[in-house]
């Protein structure tokens, strides 16, 4: 199994995962040509794709989902509150061709093609968001980003990943003494607001810690391109890794860059 960010952060996200067999998109918040493009550059196709999941209906993770069903007959999967969102919300993405549609539930799994897909709710100001792990082959990917904090739920559903990608949105500092409306940095810092460095390094280690494998690559996703660094979301998390961690249990750690592909983990 592999897992690529072809787009990361509040201006569009898009995630590729892939058994071999069986390819699949998160999301779709950038537009279709970038999409594309992304995928070429890494030797992949959009004509190969067999699905298109969403996690939410919120336009960086929405935007292209129209465009590509329709020129490409791409499945969609989403929870009701998240597609109903997407057709009838705030930024209405047009028409889904008939037969495309496929509502989920949390805590419910299902397979595309040779990947089994498990939902699960996050805590974010949308309607019914969740996020997403992967199965094929005994091997797993986790990923959560856009969750306002985490508890044992989420733990208990990314557990045993031997690849995360998990969203280090902020750092808290920079934030409360940046430009943002007061209003806007309570949501951001709020329980349905985003992950900052500090709470993704905890996340990060506690499942290097719990998990019954070990965690080969971790990939830190949905950066704020006003409230965070590369360098500083890097260095949070991985000197948490090497106080928190046995040196055979420390994860290659990755980040995400906004506009383009990120590294590929491969496992």
């Amino acid at each position: 199994m592999k897992i690529c960010s072809l787009a990361s952060g509040s201006s569009g996200n898009c995630i590729f995962v892939s058994s071999g067999l069986t390819k699949i998109l998160v999301d779709a918040g950038v537009s279709g040509v970038k999409i594309e493009h992304e995928l070429m550059e890494i030797g992949e196709s959009i004509d190969s794709v067999d699905a298109i999941l969403l996690t939410h209906e919120h336009i960086d993770h929405i935007k292209s989902i129209g465009v590509l069903t329709r020129k490409h007959a791409i499945s969609l999967y989403g929870t009701k509150g998240t597609i109903d969102g997407a057709l009838y919300g705030n930024h209405p993405v047009g028409k889904i061709p008939e037969g495309l549609l496929n509502y989920i539930t949390p805590d419910e799994s299902f397979m595309i093609g040779d990947i089994l897909v498990s939902p699960f709710s996050v805590s974010h100001d949308a309607s019914d968001p969740v996020a997403y792990c992967f199965e094929a082959g005994g091997k797993k990917i986790g990923t959560a980003t856009d969750l306002g904090f985490f508890d044992d739920y989420i733990v208990n559903n990314l557990k045993n990943s031997q690849v995360l990608y998990i969203e280090s949105n902020h750092d808290v500092h920079m934030l409360e003494a940046g430009i943002y409306p007061y209003a806007l940095k309570q949501r951001v810092k709020g329980n349905k607001g985003h992950l900052s460095n500090d709470s993704c390094a905890c996340l990060v280690t506690r499942l290097c810690n719990e998990s019954e494998v070990n965690v080969d690559h971790v990939i830190l996703a949905h950066l704020s391109a006003e409230n965070n660094f590369p360098e500083l979301a890097y260095e949070t998390v991985n000197s948490e890794v090497k106080i928190k961690l046995a040196p055979e249990k420390r994860p290659e750690i990755h980040v995400a860059p906004r506009g383009q592909h990120s590294y590929i983990a491969e496992i």
